[in-house]
C-alpha cells in the first residue's frame, strides 16, 4: 500500500499553481509602466491625426446616400 494522501492538500496545491499562472498572465497583460502607457497613447493619437489628415473634403457617409 502507498502512503495516505490528503486530497484537500493536493486540491489546494493545484489551485495555488493555477492562480499563480493566472497572476503571471495578468502581470504581463496589465503590468505596464506609465512610460509604456503614454507611448501607446501618443502612437494612437498620431495614427488618428495621420488618418484624419488623409481624408478628402466632403467625403462623408451622408453624402453617399
Amino acid at each position: 500500500m502507498g502512503k495516505p494522501v490528503s486530497l484537500s492538500k493536493h486540491r489546494k496545491a493545484k489551485n495555488r499553481v493555477k492562480k499563480r499562472a493566472q497572476a503571471n498572465e495578468n502581470a504581463v497583460k496589465f503590468g505596464r509602466t506609465l512610460a509604456d502607457k503614454q507611448l501607446d497613447k501618443a502612437r494612437a493619437e498620431k495614427l488618428a491625426r495621420d488618418l484624419n489628415g488623409h481624408k478628402r473634403d466632403g467625403d462623408t457617409q451622408s453624402d453617399k446616400t
